[in-house]
Parts: C-alpha cells; sequence; structure tokens
C-alpha cells in the first residue's frame, strides 16, 4: 500500500501543541528514513527542513546525494557541481528527495534540551508517522536517535552506552526494518563521511527490501508485495 500525497512538507498533517516546530519531510513512500533528535541539534528551525541549516549540513546532505538517497539541493546540483534534474517547483525546496524521509524524535523547536516528559509525549507523533512511511531502512542520526531506534524497532536489548563510533555505517537487523545509525555529523572526521556513502551504496547493491510477492495466491496479476 503506497501513501497517496504531492506533498513533501509535513505530509500527515502533524500539528504537535508546541509554537514552532520541524515537521518530517520527503517522500511519503521512502525506502530511506533519515531519523534526527531535535531542532536544535539537527537543524531546520529557519529553513522548516530537518538537517539543513547548520555549518556541518552540506556534508551531511553531500553524502546522501552520492549515495543516492536524495536527488540533490536547492540550487539544482550535485556535490561536484553538476546540474541534477528537476523541475522548478522543486527547485524551490532546500533539498530534493527521492526515497528518503527525514524526521525528528521531537519535532518542537525548544530553548535547551527538551525534558524526558516532553520526548515522551512528542513520541507518539514519530512513531505515527515512522509507521506511515514504512521505510525499508531506518538511519537514526546521533546516539540520541540511535538508542531510540535500536530499542523499540530491533528485538536487541541496548543496556550498554550507544558507541557512535563502532556504530557508525553499520547495517543492523531490526523488526521489519534495516537499521544503518550515523554518527552525529557535528562529529564526523576525515572518512566518515565516506564510510556512510560506501555503506549506503553496499546496502542498496543488495535486496534490501526483502520482500516477497504474493500475488500468485490472489486473483488477478497485480503484485502483492509482503516483508
Amino acid at each position: 500500500m503506497q501513501n497517496v500525497t504531492d506533498r513533501t512538507r509535513n505530509p500527515f498533517g502533524m500539528r504537535p501543541d508546541c509554537r514552532s516546530f520541524v515537521p518530517g519531510y520527503g517522500d511519503a513512500n521512502a525506502d530511506f528514513h533519515v531519523v534526527g533528535d531535535h531542532p536544535g541539534v539537527h537543524g531546520g528551525v529557519e529553513t522548516g527542513v530537518p538537517f539543513t541549516g547548520e555549518p556541518w549540513s552540506p556534508a551531511f546532505l553531500s553524502a546522501l546525494i552520492e549515495a543516492g538517497l536524495i536527488a540533490g539541493l536547492a540550487d539544482g546540483t550535485a556535490p561536484d557541481g553538476t546540474p541534477t534534474a528537476g523541475t522548478e517547483d522543486e527547485a524551490a525546496e532546500p533539498v530534493r528527495t527521492a526515497r528518503t524521509y527525514f524526521s525528528y524524535l521531537h519535532m518542537c523547536a525548544s530553548e535547551g534540551t527538551p525534558t524526558e516528559e516532553s520526548y515522551d509525549d512528542m513520541e507518539r507523533f514519530f512513531d505515527a508517522e515512522l509507521r506511515a512511511i514504512a521505510a525499508h531502512v531506518l538511519l537514526p542520526v546521533g546516539a540520541r536517535a540511535t538508542k531510540h531506534v535500536l530499542e523499540q524497532y530491533t528485538a536487541r536489548a541496548w543496556k550498554t552506552e550507544i558507541d557512535m563510533e563502532a556504530l557508525h555505517a553499520t547495517e543492523i537487523l531490526g523488526s521489519g526494518w534495516l537499521v544503518l545509525p550515523i554518527k552525529d555529523p557535528v562529529e564526523w572526521v576525515e572518512g566518515d563521511g565516506d564510510r556512510l556513502v560506501e555503506a549506503l551504496s553496499e546496502l542498496q547493491s543488495t535486496d534490501f527490501r526483502r520482500e516477497s510477492d504474493l500475488g500468485r495466491f490472489i486473483p488477478g496479476s497485480d503484485p502483492y508485495l509482503v516483508r
């Protein structure tokens, strides 16, 4: 089943009870779901688009472009400066997505770090959107998002401290998802972007969707794909 919407920004109309928030953004039928912490950490307060507007944003987004997860940036160029295809309307958006969705655990913009109670309250929005998107691969960014995804969407019990250096760009099998954690971009050093691109490229060379066509068991010729 696919989501039918032409909206890139907040396609499900999420409206949390806060003065300012950065909603989900991207392809509502994405294969890849990039999960951040909150706008104060991972940007978007000015642009309204997660992971934009920070000093590290160009390097992070360029890695996703090189790996084929997003189509380009607002100026219509790829990281090497070559033009990328797209319509005039697409170019108006800071990020032209393709197969990828961005959202936060805590979409509200707040002063400082949100409280644990606030994270708990906002989790219902995040979980509802994650399950609506139903991407095949979850890409949590940073320790908090990674810990949450591993605890909630894999069958593993993570009782030790999250080591993002070790987990960065490493594939983990989840409960219905593949999980590939990403080290917080503000902490990237030389080679971290290349490791991410290499891991995502290798992942896409495999049957990462892991779907079976059960259409042969039902009337008609349409495929019926299940995980």
